[in-house]
């Protein structure tokens, strides 16, 4: 997805709402923030919204010192999910359809989401998602692709979400026979998207079957090897992209699977879609 002009306005208020987070000085705070519309002045923006948050990320990690502004906020919602777990694993385990009530609730957790803000009510959204129909329904292609894949590369988006994550990926495991399942996650820092440190707190790294692969998504670069993004497509059966940054960055294949709650106007737009509404809609290309 190309960046649009409403979304020069969305990174600044990203850049305001992590600058506070760091530092408390105002002074500070206008200081990092002015370095960050600069240098998102000089850049092209013909360019995927990603790219320019991540520059304006970057600014404000090196300015501020702080690798990880929402670190405290990562773990606060990863024990709050860690929390709901076993009710959440119930309402999979009681349900005439496991795999579709594990595939809305990892959609609901996709509210988590400190990118669009932080006024989200995960409860309520559960109870939405698990009940309103999805506005693109790709389900049975992607039960049919399950089916019919040796491995699989499951690419998360937010801290707390990752633990709807888990109960998605449990339940993949436990119908299907895959090989083995890469579980992607940030190498950087970036708002409360998932690192290694989160997957590994929540418990991804002691399930049977599943690796964690440190993954930064474009179109060009995955994780701390040379391998381009194009590469891991031509070598995984299917991949299951979570979230929007992920839908906004990676190419349109049809080897993806996006699952998210459309949040942003833009992103609503480019799906032919309403904000609120609950997405699976596989690649075309």
């Amino acid at each position: 997805m190309k960046t649009r002009l409403d979304c020069i306005f969305c990174i600044q208020r990203q850049a305001l709402d992590s600058v506070r987070l760091v530092t408390d000085d105002v002074k500070e705070q206008e200081k990092i923030l002015r370095s960050v519309m600069v240098n998102i002045l000089r850049m092209n923006w013909n360019t995927h919204p990603p790219d320019i948050a991540d520059v304006m990320y970057n600014i404000i990690r090196k300015e501020s010192k702080e690798d990880d502004p929402y670190k405290t906020i990562k773990k606060e919602c990863n024990d709050i999910a860690l929390g709901m777990y076993p009710e959440l694993k119930k309402i999979v385990d009681r349900s005439a359809t496991p795999l579709l009530t594990a595939v809305r609730l990892a959609i609901a957790g996709n509210v988590i989401d400190y990118g669009v803000g932080p006024n989200f009510d995960i409860n309520k959204t559960i109870s939405r998602v698990l009940e309103k129909k999805f506005r693109i329904d790709h389900f049975t292609e992607f039960v049919n692709n399950l089916e019919e894949s040796e491995n699989l590369v499951y690419l998360t988006d937010n801290a707390g979400e990752i633990v709807f994550d888990k109960i998605l990926l449990e339940t993949i495991m436990s119908e299907y026979n895959f090989r083995k399942i890469f579980c992607g996650v940030k190498v950087t820092p970036f708002i409360n998207d998932t690192t290694m440190q989160d997957a590994v707190y929540v418990g991804i790294d002691k399930m049977e079957g599943v690796e964690i692969m440190n993954i930064e998504v474009d179109e060009n670069r995955v994780d701390h090897s040379s391998k381009t993004f194009p590469e891991i497509i031509t070598k995984s059966n299917m991949i299951i992209s979570k979230g929007q940054r992920n839908f906004e960055a990676l190419p349109d294949n049809k080897k993806i699977f996006f699952m998210l709650l459309a949040k942003c106007p833009m992103i609503a737009k480019e799906l032919g879609a309403k904000q609120g509404d609950i997405i699976l809609k596989r690649g075309s290309g």
